[in-house]
């Protein structure tokens, strides 16, 4: 064993534990600390709901603007304010999902993902037709159309954006644990 490292490490692998091999051996305290996954504070759920409706916002506007025949501006307007709404909705819909899985254990999986992107889109249904409807001066159908087809954009977009963000998170925090663990 090399001089200056520690004997009493538990070896044995966890199932969440994912090695990094630059970091010198430490006691099982700090590994289990340095693995286990940082929890979201305000300031992370604001930064993951602004990305992903200013991608968003930056996908729609223009399209919905095409599609409808109707001004940039308009659409652009109406993209903001669904924004706007999605973004509480999403920060709100992600605690208590967040929540939730805590509570019960689950891992993201597939199914998980695919019925965390339906939950979300299924709650914003209702005000998207009604202020897509008074917005753009279009009857219920058709902001109920038009939401169908925000619906079949989201959900993809919405999966894929929130597996990206995860993995692109988790080596973030890996990297300032392993940052915080080579200082100490």
């Amino acid at each position: 064993m090399a001089p200056g490292r520690a004997t009493s490490v538990d070896r044995r692998p966890s199932p969440s534990f994912d090695p990094l091999p630059a970091l010198p051996a430490l006691p099982a305290a700090t590994i289990r600390c340095c693995t286990m996954k940082a929890e979201k504070t305000l300031w992370d759920r604001v930064v993951h709901a602004v990305l992903f409706e200013g991608i968003a916002l930056c996908l729609c506007a223009p399209v919905m603007s095409y599609v409808l025949g109707k001004s940039l501006f308009d659409t652009g307007v109406l993209t903001i304010a669904l924004a706007t709404c999605a973004m509480l909705w999403n920060m709100l819909y992600n605690a208590m999902f967040e929540r939730v899985e805590k509570k019960f254990g689950f891992k993201r999986t597939v199914p998980v993902r695919i019925g965390h992107a339906v939950g979300f889109e299924g709650g914003l249904v209702l005000v998207v037709v009604l202020l897509a409807a008074w917005w753009l001066s279009i009857s219920y159908w058709d902001a109920f159309l038009l939401e169908m087809g925000l619906i079949a954009f989201f959900l993809p977009y919405t999966y894929v954006y929130n597996l990206v963000y995860d993995k692109v998170r988790e080596r973030l925090v890996r990297r300032g644990d392993a940052a915080r663990v080579t200082e100490a």
